[in-house]
């Protein structure tokens, strides 16, 4: 194989194709700490930590409509997370962080997209320590995402008690880069012909979905949520649980298989889709096998307080 100087290295890494590099929209990368529209560039060095050893935090953000959903909730969270166990700063103020999270979805050029945000340890050696890494990196990409297809919040989702075990709790509660758990959960739900994987602790009581948070309208018609001792303390989860006061009474606490039995829905709470209907848990049918009226309702009343409380892209940061 050639052996190749930097310039004839970079020319051939450029020309190679990347696939998946045509949904990105602009990323930013605190290395070069600017703004770049062509997908081919965005790269992260194997030296980060972030990528050899999963010490990192990220976050998944909706843009819809042009507004930038649940942002200070998931700024708050990402900031928990590095002030953490963690003990990770970003390479700018916090402040400048959230700014350059709005300017990369202004420079994305389309209404409806999906923010990612990656804070890792940084470059450094290809050890296990921290300080290896001098600098931290920070990577923000904007990713076009297809819209949810109308026809399945009619149909809702079928799901299952994952295989999985759950996270350890201090790392579930933390939004890392660890997610070899969560890619098992996707795989297993692929081949069981399911949506929806859903690990349960060893006590017997629900923990989360892959990428989402699932609670349940009990047979008093409340909505339960678990608590978020054990679980990541979704943006969606919690808004679903302030909005839904006004209509329901609501509770954090543990739900169990029995609960499930007698629930009359299930619902599934995820940044890019707000609420879908879980319509079958295992062999338990929910309703007519359709989603229910919480979930429809609950949908609605989500997207509103999102775009309510939400951060127009462009607008004064």
């Amino acid at each position: 194989m050639p052996c190749l100087s930097r310039e004839d290295f970079l020319a051939r890494l450029l020309a190679a194709e990347r696939p998946g590099a045509e949904t990105i929209l602009a990323f930013y990368d605190s290395t070069a700490d600017a703004i770049c529209r062509d997908g081919r560039c965005c790269f992260i060095p194997l030296s980060d930590h972030l990528c050899h050893r999963g010490d990192a935090l990220f976050e998944s953000v909706s843009v819809r409509e042009g507004i930038v959903y649940a942002l200070d909730g998931h700024m708050d969270r990402l900031r928990k997370g590095a002030e953490s166990f963690m003990r990770l700063q970003p390479p700018c103020s916090w402040e400048d962080l959230r700014r350059h999270v709005l300017e990369v979805a202004q420079a994305a050029g389309e209404p409806d997209f999906g923010l990612r945000i990656f804070l890792g340890r940084g470059a450094g050696g290809f050890g296990i320590s921290p300080a290896e890494c001098p600098r931290s990196s920070l990577y923000i990409v904007a990713v076009r995402e297809h819209a949810a297809d109308p026809l399945l919040f009619e149909r809702g989702v079928t799901a299952f008690a994952s295989r999985v075990p759950p996270k350890q709790a201090y790392l579930a509660t933390v939004k890392n880069t660890n997610y070899l758990p969560n890619v098992l959960m996707a795989r297993e739900a692929a081949e069981r012909g399911m949506d929806v994987a859903v690990t349960f602790h060893e006590d017997g009581t629900m923990g989360e979905a892959a990428v989402a948070n699932i609670g349940i309208v009990s047979a008093q018609g409340e909505l339960v949520c678990p608590p978020t001792d054990r679980i990541l303390a979704g943006t969606s989860m919690l808004c679903a649980l302030e909005v839904a006061r006004a209509r329901m009474p609501v509770r954090q606490s543990d739900v169990t298989r029995d609960d499930i039995a007698c629930a009359r829905e299930m619902l599934l709470f995820a940044s890019s889709k707000l609420c879908i209907g879980i319509v079958r848990f295992e062999d338990r049918v929910f309703g007519d096998g359709t989603p229910g009226p919480a979930a429809r309702w609950l949908r609605q009343a989500m997207r509103e307080a999102m775009i309510r409380t939400g951060v127009r892209v462009g607008a004064a940061r």
